[in-house]
């Protein structure tokens, strides 16, 4: 069967999106690829989109004809080039991580493995992990001790991710310019800066009352997290329950379009407030988060031991905790196409409702804190107050993960 034929009935049987020339120059663009760096034919069949985050093709392919050992399937990442536009972008950004990270020793992997990559075509082809289950589907599921487990394993997996690349940046910086891509500009920084700028607007239109010196002050320390130079390492920038597969080495990360080098403390406080920076979660029992946070915490300390000081470890997780509030209820409340794109997938049932409950919770948690101060405490409580009435969701709170109800 021709490839062309093959692409013609997976389409028909699967409503992917990605055209069938486009799925076609895809695989051909991967064979060129794959034959050059081995140096022999390699023939690529079965093609199935994957469908991908929007930005890029994703197609898993069975390798039908190879004089070499590999495995029997692949997934190719293929980003589009508008013509004129720059050769950086999210391509450059995901396959400077990926190369990275595979360049670290086996036992360190956090990702798939980068098989081949080339930046004329945009394309990555990876390790193909099957049909492995998300921790989405782990936390969506029934089974609690299952989904206990796997947040553990997820919450280990990324205390390796942060210290086998801690010292790393200069080696990412080096890899991200020679893919075509900028130092500056990284996306999720650009848009804290914004949140920054536009927030108290938004608030004086939500709740009337201007935000008081004492927050903003707050707020704009928390956001140096993503320019502060101390406790560095290689971030995903998306370590969403969807983006984390289950596999029989642990979990694994995907998606690495908007891969960085920044401040552990913004990824690690995903594990006390269930993934805050994606602003579309559902809740983890606390004592759950605890052990997240211990785990983790196993893991860097090895690279940080001081880190094991909760006097040195809090008041960084709640920066964290605060930045991610503030550039979540700016994506809600701002309403750019921009904006509502960064909020990640649809929740549980495709309710849009979760992700406002989701930003709400996260003002309560900041409101119950004992440790914050008695004016960004009250504020808190009044912020959440007003989106509450702004969404029409008085009484209403975010429900646990299924798995833990």
């Amino acid at each position: 069967m021709s490839l062309e034929t093959a692409v013609s009935r997976s389409k028909a049987s699967d409503g992917s999106t990605t055209s069938p020339d486009e799925l076609v120059d895809t695989v051909r663009a991967a064979e060129t690829v794959l034959t050059g760096r081995f140096g022999a034919a390699v023939k690529l069949a079965d093609p199935e989109d994957l469908g991908g985050s929007g930005r890029a093709a994703v197609v898993r392919v069975r390798v039908a004809e190879t004089p070499f050992t590999m495995p029997k399937t692949l997934v190719i990442k293929r980003y589009p080039q508008a013509e004129g536009a720059p050769a950086g972008g999210a391509f450059a950004r995901e396959a400077a991580s990926l190369q990275l990270l595979t360049a670290l020793p086996v036992e360190s992997w956090v990702g798939p493995e980068l098989v081949g990559q080339d930046p004329a075509e945009r394309l990555v082809i990876l390790e193909d992990f099957g049909r492995a289950s998300t921790l989405a589907d782990v936390l969506r599921a029934d089974d609690t001790r299952a989904a206990e487990n796997t947040l553990l394993a997820w919450a280990r997996t990324l205390g390796r991710l942060h210290t086998s690349t801690a010292g790393r940046e200069a080696d990412f910086d080096a890899l991200h310019r020679r893919l075509g891509g900028r130092d500056s500009g990284h996306p999720v920084a650009e848009e804290a800066a914004e949140a920054v700028r536009e927030m108290p607007t938004l608030l004086l239109a939500l709740h009337e009352r201007s935000v008081p010196d004492v927050v903003l002050s707050a707020v704009a320390d928390a956001a140096r997290l993503f320019s502060s130079n101390r406790y560095r390492a290689f971030s995903t920038s998306d370590i969403s329950p969807d983006n984390s597969v289950v596999t029989g080495h642990g979990v694994r990360f995907l998606d690495f379009e908007s891969g960085c080098v920044r401040d552990i403390a913004l990824d690690a406080v995903s594990l006390l407030v269930p993934f805050a920076s994606c602003a579309c979660a559902l809740g983890v029992p606390e004592e759950i988060g605890e052990a997240m946070l211990a785990t983790w915490r196993s893991e860097v300390i090895s690279v940080w031991p001081e880190l094991n000081q909760d006097e040195i470890l809090l008041p960084r997780l709640f920066q964290a905790q605060l930045v991610w509030a503030w550039v979540a209820t700016w994506r809600v409340l701002s309403g750019s196409d921009r904006a509502m794109a960064s909020m990640s997938s649809e929740t549980e049932a495709g309710d849009p409702m979760l992700r406002y409950l989701d930003v709400i919770d996260q003002w309560e948690r900041l409101a119950s804190d004992s440790s914050v101060a008695e004016p960004l405490a009250e504020f808190a409580d009044v912020t959440a107050d007003a989106l509450r009435a702004h969404f029409g969701l008085s009484g209403q709170r975010l429900p646990l993960y299924p798995a833990f109800r």
